[in-house]
């Protein structure tokens, strides 16, 4: 007799859940992406998708933060160096590396997309916020060092949602 399959837990399944919405919302965005969608790659019930998400927003929002929070671990991990400007280097090419993941950049430029709904702009804003207080403190950096960093960041966001890597290369401006 064979034991009975383990059941994942719910906290496990929203993990898998959020893998999965991301992956979805990249693509489509907010409005345009179905949660029959997304649970259908996470390997769930419609129904349960509501039980660990009460809305797509809140689940939006969820996938939004994960990103925030990844970029955050990326920050931190690579930010190495003597001086503030060696420690911003190392993380802005931590942060072009990590965009190789091409979902989490499109997941990026979607939630700055969705940001005519007041909610999301809310998570938009208190997410960058978290992200420059991080970066200032991991450097070391304030003012116009700081301000080229997010600058240039997004940048390289918007050239390598274009696939076109030379726009975010200074020495071709």
């Amino acid at each position: 007799m064979t034991a009975p399959a383990a059941r994942s837990t719910a906290a496990k399944r929203r993990t898998e859940l959020l893998a999965a919405a991301i992956t979805e919302f990249a693509v489509a965005g907010l409005h345009g992406t179905s949660t029959e969608a997304i649970a259908h790659r996470a390997g769930i019930s419609h129904a349960y998708l509501f039980r660990l998400y009460g809305t797509k927003k809140q689940l939006f929002v969820a996938c939004c933060e994960r990103c925030f929070e990844r970029t955050l671990e990326t920050f931190t991990a690579a930010a190495n160096g003597a001086t503030p400007m060696e420690r911003l280097e190392s993380m802005g090419q931590a942060y072009t590396e990590m965009l190789a993941n091409r979902e989490l950049l499109l997941a990026q430029m979607q939630l700055y997309a969705a940001c005519a709904d007041p909610d999301i702009r809310d998570v938009a804003r208190r997410g960058f916020q978290m992200l420059r207080t991080e970066v200032e403190r991991l450097s070391g950096s304030t003012g116009a060092e700081l301000y080229d960093f997010f600058a240039r960041g997004m940048l390289i966001n918007v050239a390598a949602s274009m696939d076109f890597p030379d726009l975010s290369d200074p020495k071709c401006w």
